[in-house]
């Protein structure tokens, strides 16, 4: 067998993609870019906050926990580090128990604000938001348990 049979010869004429074909391609990748990339970007802030209202929501149960046993929410004074360890300025509790391991931070990595009597309730937990500042609006707004 002569080894010229078995080799295929390859058409001269080979096709592949014109320039024309490859920039109609990248403009559509383009487009789909320019409507997606807008909403990816704003995925973080919106994780954030729901991050901030879910910590919100555990610390407001702690007090409440904290109310059931001690009859009383901690005072604005003795903040919210009286859910982590027990209070030494009065009122003291008398039947203080750990409530939290630890007091988190708000994803801004701002420690939460508590206000006991409230302004929106009993007792106000919240987040000054991106900002960390009161007051604000979209991303810098402040979040809270009102």
């Amino acid at each position: 067998m002569e080894q010229s049979q078995t080799k295929q010869q390859l058409p001269v004429n080979q096709s592949g993609f014109s320039l024309i074909e490859i920039m109609v391609v990248m403009i559509i990748i383009g487009i789909l870019a320019a409507l997606i990339i807008p909403r990816v970007m704003d995925r973080p802030d919106q994780a954030r906050q729901i991050a901030t209202k879910q910590d919100i929501a555990t610390i407001v149960q702690a007090l409440k926990l904290y109310r059931l046993d001690n009859g009383r929410y901690p005072s604005t004074e003795q903040g919210l580090d009286a859910l982590v360890k027990q209070p030494t300025l009065e009122p003291i509790p008398t039947n203080w128990k750990s409530y939290l391991d630890s007091m988190p931070k708000d994803p801004w990595g701002n420690p939460y604000q508590y206000q006991n009597p409230g302004q929106h309730g009993e007792m106000d937990v919240w987040s000054f938001g991106a900002d960390g500042k009161q007051g604000g609006t979209g991303n810098d707004a402040d979040i809270g348990n009102w």
